[in-house]
């Protein structure tokens, strides 16, 4: 299969925002267990560090335990931060179907804050859809609380 075919078989979401903070105060929102929890859902035993595994807890459903595994792909202080983002189980259709995909958050300065860029990727198709537009609507949620708990910072 092509990487020109493979491309047409998955979607990403993408939401793209400029917050009125400093990069570094998004960068600590993004990278503090503590506030990660407070914007997205808490994680269990996250570190900003290439290579840690850690979890987050979510509601299951069918034959899935509601446990998405992370891994931190990439660090890049103040700028980039990537990770696995794998969950479902085999014997799901819909909610809980199997999904792996990745997170990549991009800050960059700009006058007016920080650009924040975000690319959850590698949403199959038909096999995603249902994660992919609850997630994409979530994602929006969980950016807003992100630029709130980065106000309080």
């Amino acid at each position: 299969m092509s990487a020109a075919e493979l491309k047409t078989e998955t979607q990403d979401i993408v939401i793209d925002e400029v917050f009125p903070h400093a990069t570094e105060t998004v960068w600590k929102a993004l990278t503090s267990a503590q506030l990660i929890g407070r914007w997205l859902m808490p994680p269990t035993g996250f570190e900003a560090i290439e290579g840690n595994t850690f979890t987050f807890q979510t509601t299951p459903g069918g034959a899935w335990d509601g446990v998405i595994h992370c891994r931190v792909l990439e660090v890049v202080p103040n700028r980039r931060l990537a990770y696995a983002w794998k969950g479902g189980d085999e014997r799901n259709t819909g909610y809980g179907a199997p999904l792996d995909t990745v997170v990549t958050w991009s800050l960059t300065p700009v006058e007016a804050g920080t650009r924040i860029r975000l690319v959850h990727s590698g949403f199959v198709t038909p096999r995603n859809d249902t994660a992919y537009k609850s997630m994409s609507s979530g994602w929006a949620k969980v950016v807003r609380q992100l630029d709130e708990i980065s106000g309080e910072e």
